[in-house]
């Protein structure tokens, strides 16, 4: 379930990603209007819950391992969730405001930076960590990065 649920919360997290990014290049307010609406709902009701169970079963499986690999995944996760409870979430509440009312201006163009750059974060800190999961379930050696 965990690899699973990660998997589902990174696809997530990069359909947003690149959803925004086309759609601002194609310049119509009405698709990012969409796109951004999409994101809330039904996208972050899907994501949470996707993040939660990866987080709640990686703590689970890390009970039974212990080295710097599985504390740098637990890190990892740790400003993952962070990241978007406190960056992400907010981002997209308030483009999906901005686009839904049609104000696509400086403050609609500093988020959706923010949230492009917030999300890149989260993409690469959740490759990592499948990385480092795929190692530790298939035995590879492990560099101390």
């Amino acid at each position: 379930m965990h690899g699973m649920t990660a998997l589902l919360a990174t696809a997530l997290i990069t359909i947003f990603l690149g959803s925004s990014v086309t759609v601002e290049l194609m310049g119509r307010h009405a698709a990012i209007a969409t796109v951004k609406q999409l994101i809330v709902f039904p996208g972050l009701a899907i994501l949470v819950p996707a993040l939660a169970l990866t987080g709640l079963s990686g703590l689970r499986l890390a009970r039974h391992h212990r080295g710097a690999l599985v504390e740098r995944k637990l890190r990892r996760m740790r400003l993952v969730a962070a990241n978007g409870l406190l960056v992400l979430t907010p981002c997209a509440f308030y483009l999906d405001d901005l686009a839904s009312a049609g104000r696509f201006d400086a403050h609609f163009v500093v988020f959706q930076g923010l949230e492009l750059c917030a999300g890149f974060a989260n993409i690469t800190l959740m490759a990592l960590n499948m990385r480092d999961g795929w190692r530790m379930t298939h035995g590879h050696a492990v560099r101390a990065d």
